[in-house]
């Protein structure tokens, strides 16, 4: 082997693109600049129609590494391209690119070098979703990629199962083919959760990196919005629970039952909480539309599925929407499925002094809560930024949950304002908690100088810390009425122009998971981005 040259052409990538005329080229160029290792990149254009096909072209006639399919008629979906590019691939191995995505250098290296020293069929390696146009990139599944490993079979790493994603992976060629292993044909939404059942049901060995092998664009304001963001009607939802059994029902066929029961895990982890908490933001004809097909779902799951640790907030969710025939409690299932999770009162109990989700829903029982370690607890805070003559106070109240606060003994609380884009911290403090008079809540104020944050957005990040050492990671539920929560300027000292203070303006908010967040923004440049961002807000 030549050594300036360690992977010979082994890999074929496979992009696939509908009308992305913007970005596909970018795609195609990140899979080409991956070296020597790559023997071709197939695009398969799914008949588009704003010239697609023409870039394509034109940058095919240059890179004879490059071939270009055009479907005769539009798919519908992602599975029947990918289809294609499988048919068409020539080399030992294969793997997935989006046209709005990009490979980042090295990926393809990183990849082919795990396969071929473990004798894996399938190597992966970490996604990021990179947020734009802010650039914040957001690891998935980043505990499953933390080190290298060798997974001898999908077994022994349930987690497995929750990493639905295609496109961060690399697949021998003739696995997928001895296997008939391939995607959904036609439009099907969440293609890639059927296809990486049939992966895992195959049971190949796999190799883990930490290495970064794919960058996921997420563009929450483009004008056509991916399968996964647009989750505004209600099919959106049933594809994604008809995507979940049919996996599910892969696996199970398989007789890879702890996998099938990893992927319903991942469905209440994942899926159900994401969904609860946007569902304030639909329709009543959404919500009840949705609570009867999320009913209709989770009625097909094991007991087991629920039982087992019972206190994790998708399982708890879950339990009360089989509880009740309607649409309830959505300010509170709302908190409950945060990350982290709150559960804000009432804490009811039953006759017996159970407690229970409700006085009303006495069946759902919550007494794993009183055997629960403290600092893995649904603690709920409550937060309000109070303005005054000089500063603004932030107060915060922990609320008592069934004792267990009150045995843990809450000590004091951490504060930070961390800027969501970049992650760095604008403003930290600590203050005492303090109980009040009748032992069910605990309070606690902090000054903070909200000029001292400058432009951004920015979120409140709490631990609470407790008399025996331990601590609890919360986010705060945002109190307060419009009044609290309205715009306001306030001077800008640190940010001003030779000397003179400038304008800061801050807009408390409510996140969709119901935490108190910050929007900031320096001036008259800052107001004008504001009022643009509602506006486009509301024109989408």
């Amino acid at each position: 082997m030549d050594p300036m040259n360690p992977h010979p052409a082994k890999v074929s990538i496979v992009v696939i693109g509908y009308d992305d005329a913007a970005h596909v080229t970018d795609a195609v160029r990140s899979a080409l600049a991956q070296g020597t290792a790559v023997r071709e990149v197939i695009a398969v254009d799914d008949r588009s129609t704003d010239g697609s096909a023409a870039l394509l072209d034109a940058l095919a006639a240059g890179e004879p590494r490059l071939t270009v399919i055009h479907r005769p008629a539009n798919s519908g979906g992602c599975g029947s391209p990918r289809n294609d590019g499988i048919d068409a691939a020539t080399a030992p191995y294969v793997m997935f690119l989006d046209s709005d995505d990009v490979l980042p250098p090295g990926a393809v290296d990183a990849l082919l070098g795990a396969a071929e020293e473990h004798g894996a069929q399938v190597a992966a390696g970490l996604c990021v979703r990179r947020e734009l146009p802010s650039g914040r990139e957001i690891p998935w599944e980043r505990a499953l990629y933390a080190r290298p490993a060798l997974i001898p079979h999908p077994s022994r790493r349930l987690r497995l199962a929750h990493d639905t994603l295609c496109v961060n992976k690399l697949y021998r060629t003739g696995f997928l083919r001895e296997h008939g292993i391939r995607f959904p044909e036609g439009r099907y939404p969440y293609e890639d959760f059927v296809f990486t059942a049939r992966v895992l049901a195959a049971a190949p060995r796999i190799a883990l990196i930490p290495d970064t092998v794919y960058v996921w664009n997420v563009r929450r304001t483009a004008d056509r919005l991916s399968i996964s963001l647009d989750r505004a009607d209600v099919g959106n939802w049933r594809a994604r629970t008809e995507a979940n059994r049919a996996a599910y029902e892969i696996l199970l066929s398989a007789g890879e039952k702890e996998l099938a029961r990893a992927a319903h895990t991942k469905f209440l982890d994942h899926e159900l909480r994401m969904y609860t908490r946007e569902l304030e933001l639909r329709t009543p004809e959404y919500r009840r539309a949705w609570w009867d097909l999320t009913r209709a779902y989770l009625a097909t799951f094991d007991a087991t599925d629920f039982t087992v640790n019972p206190a994790a907030p998708g399982r708890l969710v879950a339990r009360v929407l089989l509880a009740s025939p309607a649409p309830r409690d959505l300010p509170r299932l709302r908190e409950l499925a945060a990350r982290p999770a709150r559960l804000l009162p009432p804490y009811a109990r039953s006759s017996d002094g159970t407690p229970v989700w409700s006085s009303d829903l006495p069946q759902v029982t919550l007494d794993h809560f009183l055997h629960r370690p403290a600092h893995l607890l649904p603690a709920a805070v409550d937060a309000e930024l109070r303005p005054r003559a000089q500063s603004t106070l932030l107060r915060l109240r922990l609320h008592e949950l069934y004792g267990r606060m009150a045995e843990a003994g809450p000590a004091s609380v951490d504060v930070e304002f961390t800027h969501r884009d970049d992650g760095r911290v604008g403003l930290r403090g600590t203050a005492p908690l303090l109980a009040d008079r009748h032992g069910d809540t605990w309070s606690a104020e902090a000054p903070v100088e909200l000029s001292a944050l400058g432009a951004g957005t920015w979120d409140l990040r709490l631990t609470v810390r407790f008399r025996d050492g331990a601590s609890r990671e919360v986010t705060a539920h945002a109190c307060g009425g419009p009044g609290l929560l309205r715009r306001r300027a306030i001077p800008d000292v640190h940010h001003g122009v030779l000397g003179v203070p400038g304008v800061l303006l801050v807009r408390p908010y409510r996140t969709h998971a119901g935490a108190l967040a910050l929007r900031t923004a320096s001036g008259w440049r800052g107001m004008t981005e504001v009022v643009a961002r509602r506006l486009g807000r509301l024109l989408h």
